[in-house]
């Protein structure tokens, strides 16, 4: 069964990540995801702060559920995340045998009912919270060793305030790739960032995130696009230039598509930058650039102006515009494939 949330959908089965800016909107995500389970009659367990859990159940209770009756029956088990957490750790560091004698025990007796389990958990952003980051991205990899042992759907989440920020920008990395999808109430990083080299050398860098269509979106992917290219050694100029052209496309896309969206950063052979968004607005293919019309120092008629082409690509759902930004390679750079092959 997939789960429609505000910020996105849930399948089962999947070990998914939330990015959330406030409590209302973590409540409003977690809610229906929970709130599915137990009209389901599946296992809705929630490992979440005192506060959180209250707001939950307060959610779940207008929606019509019977707490007590669903404590009771099993269909609801409703544990306190600090608690919970205290019995995993020792000096910082996450036990795996108490991992699997309390979280496991709950998961196994909760399996062994037959019913669907679906989980929720806050620990490992009360970890990343304090400070042990390492904890946390272990305590993540031991709910995945648990996953391949038995079957069950885990939301997690993570205040993007405390995610934010260069310094954290490896961990958040690992954090997306421990995780088969992620979720957020403004910004969706995919786990399908490459800025390693390929074989030989060369160069081999694709950037791509998921955004939703929210008024903030376009001042994320900016604020990631930005960080990424710095990290790739581009200067100061290419960098304002690829962030206009992302807040232009982004903009267009949150305006007028209104819609989850991609954007994809990509390096090319001739250390072109490569930017794509893609949503799921169709446009007439009958029409040149699908009937967008560049303005002169306006949206596309800036992109016009900056790029060395752009263009629309029709797809099934809905479209990709597209825009390719001529740069020389950033100092210190390997070879890009196609220096590598001459």
């Amino acid at each position: 069964m997939t789960v429609e949330t505000r910020d996105g959908s849930i399948e089962s089965g999947a070990h998914v990540v939330h990015f959330y800016e406030h409590d209302a909107q973590l409540v409003a995500a977690v809610g229906p995801y929970l709130l599915a389970a137990v009209q389901a009659g599946e296992t809705a367990i929630m490992i979440a702060t005192e506060a959180h859990r209250r707001a939950i159940e307060a959610t779940l209770e207008a929606d019509g559920i019977d707490l007590s009756r669903a404590f009771d029956d099993g269909r609801l088990i409703s544990l306190d995340a600090a608690t919970t957490l205290a019995t995993l750790t020792s000096d910082g560091k996450v036990d795996r045998d108490a991992f699997g004698e309390a979280v496991g025990g709950v998961m196994r007796r909760a399996a062994a009912s037959g019913r669907t389990v679906r989980a929720y958990g806050e620990m490992v952003s009360l970890l990343w919270d304090e400070g042990n980051v390492l904890a946390a991205l272990e305590l993540e990899a031991l709910w995945n060793e648990l996953g391949r042992e038995l079957p069950f759907t885990l939301f997690c989440s993570y205040p993007a305030t405390s995610v934010a920020g260069s310094e954290h920008a490896q961990a958040l990395h690992h954090v997306c790739h421990l995780h088969s999808s992620v979720l957020s109430a403004a910004l969706v990083v995919s786990p399908a960032i490459d800025d390693q080299p390929a074989a030989g050398g060369s160069a081999k860098r694709t950037l791509r995130a998921i955004l939703a269509p929210e008024p903030d979106a376009p001042a994320h992917a900016r604020h990631l696009v930005a960080d990424m290219l710095g990290r790739w050694g581009y200067d100061e100029r290419v960098v304002d230039d690829a962030k206009l052209i992302v807040s232009e496309l982004t903009s267009n896309a949150v305006r007028h598509a209104r819609s989850q969206f991609s954007i994809e950063v990509k390096l090319q052979e001739d250390w072109a930058l490569r930017v794509a968004v893609e949503d799921r607005t169709p446009l007439a293919a009958s029409m040149p650039n699908g009937g967008l019309i560049p303005r002169p120092l306006h949206g596309l008629g800036l992109i016009e102006a900056l790029c060395g082409g752009w263009g629309v690509q029709c797809t099934r759902e809905g479209k990709v515009v597209w825009a390719e930004l001529a740069c020389e390679a950033p100092e210190g750079a390997p070879p890009s494939p196609a220096d590598a092959s001459a």
